[in-house]
């Protein structure tokens, strides 16, 4: 992945990281302010309709203490307990006595007019009578509620239902058990609290606010505009706010350290692996005596999506430290499987040649690995030859029993690089190997005067000691290959023959070897420089 396009990603990110918070710090405070406002508001209604109830259950205990007493109706005495009561009572405007269903008198005094006792709006409990939205004979003043309890009713203010509330940031509605209204405050929009029902309830409708309370069939509706939170959204805001940068420094922080850690030569590998973004490319093995093309060793490749190639000796030893190596290791297997399948199974004569890394051999994983993904690819356990560096094979113990499997399963098994780690002839004949591939550095050190020049000599003789068939890495010149093929070495690989190519060209390379040796040409010798 482009580092550009990793950073752009990185600072879409940060920015949705900063703009996340801030949204959801702002949805924080209008949501609990709007909690707040409809705790406010169910409080109220919860006040309004607990007095609504409370003040005709008064009204009522009042009526029946007059009922429980004996009086000559309507005389002085009885005109004024009537008045001491509303005098007391703290929500009785008027008391009122009725005798054969006509008012007789009133706290204010006898009553000469004829007045009946009219069919009451609704009745609470067995004994009480309501009225709602009667005018007084008296006063003529605004229209009151009437409560009666056997011979004697009272007026009730419904103004005094609200006026304690005295909040002037909410409208208020209390309605009867009949379903009239009975007060109000703050002029609330009825039509909107009559859709508002009788349930108790709370939340938002359009622009407003509401909450509902019911008790004892009385129902108050409190409302409020939204546009009356923003005081209290900025307030709120302030301390959510707090919260909300600290989380935005946090994402942000996350996201630099995601970034870097994308950005890192191990991030970048991980990508790569998680993305398949590995290739092989095949390095002919040839057999110098006859210069014929018999296998190839698979040569990993990273291919960036914009096509550059990154060197194995760059990423390899970052994997094995990582642990990336094995699945990078899988990768190659079933890119052999699908680019060599089909022309391993036409000659059999040809072997591929691959590296696995200290822990496969240590677990015997590559004995699994391989013989899952390429015998079901139709390849035979004698084309595979089965390579580790000299290091990677330090544990001796458990290497020796994975080869020996190895070999029990008719795999081959060569030591790759030797040279550049800590054989002895004492550690190759512990180990039960077939082949053993010479460093580079020795092959450029052929017929020079340098310190190294005279050590290939020594290798060779070693490895025929041990029987065990040569490989020389590296080959650039036809004085190295003759050098070689001068000392008894069997095969060679090296830009001499051919480089390290992907599989259509190796296809072809292979066939065009075979097609020479049959027609009886000696590839050393017709060797492009």
């Amino acid at each position: 992945m482009k580092r550009s396009r990793v950073i752009l990603e990185a600072t879409i990110l940060a920015f949705l990281g900063a703009l996340l918070p801030l949204c959801l710090t702002i949805y924080a405070a209008w949501s609990f302010s709007l909690r707040v406002e409809e705790d406010r508001l169910m409080s109220i209604a919860a006040q309004a309709a607990t007095r609504a109830e409370r003040s005709f259950t008064d009204a009522a205990t009042t009526l029946r203490t007059l009922g429980g007493r004996r009086f000559i109706s309507c005389t002085d005495a009885h005109i004024g307990e009537m008045r001491r009561l509303v005098i007391n009572a703290r929500t009785v405007e008027e008391i009122g006595y009725i005798e054969d269903g006509i008012l007789k008198c009133t706290s204010w005094g006898a009553e000469s007019r004829s007045v009946k006792e009219l069919t009451p709006d609704f009745t609470i409990g067995p004994d009480i009578k309501a009225w709602v939205d009667v005018v007084p004979l008296v006063t003529g003043a605004n229209p009151m509620s009437v409560v009666q309890v056997g011979p004697y009713n009272a007026l009730v203010d419904p103004g005094r239902l609200v006026e304690v509330l005295a909040d002037q940031s909410a409208a208020v509605v209390i309605t009867a058990p009949n379903g009239v209204v009975t007060a109000t405050l703050n002029a609330p929009d009825t039509d909107l609290t009559d859709k508002l029902g009788r349930d108790t309830a709370k939340g938002t409708v359009g622009d407003t606010i509401y909450a509902v309370h019911s008790k004892g069939g009385w129902t108050a509706a409190a409302v409020s505009p939204t546009n009356g939170l923003f005081g209290l959204f900025t307030r709120e805001h302030w301390l959510f706010l707090v919260f909300g940068s600290f989380a935005t420094l946090v994402i942000i922080a996350l996201v630099i350290r995601m970034s870097r850690k994308r950005l890192s030569p191990l991030g970048e590998l991980a990508i790569a692996v998680r993305k398949r973004e590995f290739v092989v490319h095949y390095q002919p093995i040839i057999e110098l005596s006859s210069g014929l093309c018999v296998g190839a060793e698979a040569l990993v490749r990273w291919q960036r999506p914009d096509g550059s190639v990154v060197r194995p000796d760059l990423f390899i030893p970052l994997a094995e430290q990582s642990g990336l190596i094995q699945p990078i290791t899988d990768q190659v297997i079933d890119a052999i499987g699908r680019d060599l399948g089909q022309l391993f199974r036409q000659h059999r004569s040809l072997h591929v040649a691959i590296n696995f890394a200290a822990d496969d051999f240590k677990t015997g994983r590559v004995l699994e690995t391989v013989g899952q993904r390429l015998g079901s690819r139709g390849f035979a356990n004698d084309q595979i030859w089965l390579e580790a560096t000299e290091r990677g094979l330090m544990d001796i113990d458990e290497a020796r029993k994975t080869i020996a499997e190895a070999r029990t399963r008719g795999y081959a098994v060569a030591i790759d690089d030797f040279g550049t780690g800590y054989s002895s002839l004492q550690y190759l004949q512990s180990l039960p190997l077939d082949a053993l591939k010479i460093d580079k550095s020795f092959v450029d050190a052929i017929n020079r005067q340098t310190a190294t020049s005279a050590v290939i000599a020594h290798i060779i003789d070693m490895a025929k000691s041990l029987n065990l068939s040569i490989i020389a890495e590296g080959v650039e010149t036809r004085e190295q290959a003759e050098y070689l093929l001068d000392h008894g070495v069997e095969f060679c690989q090296g830009w001499f023959y051919a480089k390290a190519m992907p599989a259509a060209d190796f296809i072809a390379y292979v066939e065009t070897s075979l097609q020479r040796h049959d027609s009886g040409v000696v590839m050393l010798s017709r060797a492009k420089a």
